[in-house]
């Protein structure tokens, strides 16, 4: 599979348009969704014949079967990169019903959409690769973030789950869980929801110095990230995941031990639910 033809939404800016532009440098044709045209229209200019733009918010799901049955007609998408989404911080008590209602749209329910769109022509044509981009944030959970790990906890689950449903059609599935990068999801596209006093000095409220720059840049380069990524298109077979990130892979592992030791502890007590042998 050459990978000619790639489909991401989301490319204005963050990962989605830092592997645009470098897809586009490869010479492969990327269609790339957006919400504000202005956005990519660098790309536009400079990639007018592999460019192709597409006006989609991801929360309308008929525009999605929509867009993906008409690009079909007239490309073979090799890979799908689920990359549209950001980040909703505040005590699950602040969040209005909006607030939720409207991430998980983005994050969880337009990313799985998408998946149920494509995957008939990548059956049909007998290959394909299916990214999505999580987070580390899709393993481990920190308050002040609950609506955004009930995204990607759910999406990841989702996809772990079709990834073996779709194994025998040659379509691959790959979870991308990057940590902390110098993108506009961590420094301009957040959400932050309106806050309760009672809240005020609790946990919840921690992501408040993430935010600020002042506090220090995340660790994580978007470029080299992406890059990252793409060159994860010609493993065969497809890592299920991808924690990108030094931090945000040490952080998954503790996290993932220490799960797994209190799994242990359970042995009995899960044994005890059981009907005993022979009944």
């Amino acid at each position: 599979m050459e990978n000619k033809t790639w489909l991401i939404t989301g490319v204005s800016n963050g990962f989605g348009h830092a592997m645009t532009e470098q897809l586009l440098a490869q010479g492969k044709t990327v269609i790339g969704t957006v919400r504000n045209v202005a956005k990519v229209q660098d790309l536009m200019d400079q990639y007018p014949d592999t460019f192709v733009n597409e006006i989609l918010d991801v929360t309308d799901v008929s525009a999605i079967h929509r867009l993906v049955a008409k690009l079909t007609q007239s490309y073979q998408i090799d890979v799908l990169v689920n990359n549209a989404g950001y980040g909703l911080f505040g005590a699950a008590e602040e969040l209005s019903d909006d607030e939720i209602n409207r991430i998980i749209a983005t994050d969880l329910t337009g990313s799985i959409q998408m998946v149920r769109a494509i995957l008939p022509s990548m059956r049909h044509q007998g290959h394909g690769r299916l990214i999505q981009i999580s987070s580390y944030g899709g393993q481990v959970a920190f308050p002040g973030n609950a609506m955004y790990h009930a995204a990607k906890f759910g999406i990841e689950g989702f996809m772990e789950a079709v990834a073996q449903e779709v194994a025998s059609f040659n379509i691959g599935v790959t979870i991308v869980e990057p940590g902390g990068a110098r993108t506009e999801f961590r420094y301009g596209s957040a959400q932050v929801a309106k806050a309760m006093p009672a809240y005020e000095g609790n946990p919840a409220h921690a992501f408040q110095t993430m935010l600020d720059p002042a506090n220090g840049l995340a660790p994580g380069d978007p470029k080299r990230m992406a890059s990252r990524i793409i060159e994860s298109v010609a493993q065969d077979p497809a890592p299920l995941r991808m924690v990108l990130g030094s931090q945000a892979l040490e952080n998954t592992i503790a996290t993932l031990e220490k799960r797994v030791a209190d799994f242990k502890t359970q042995t009995d007590l899960a044994a005890s639910t059981d009907f005993p042998a022979g009944e």
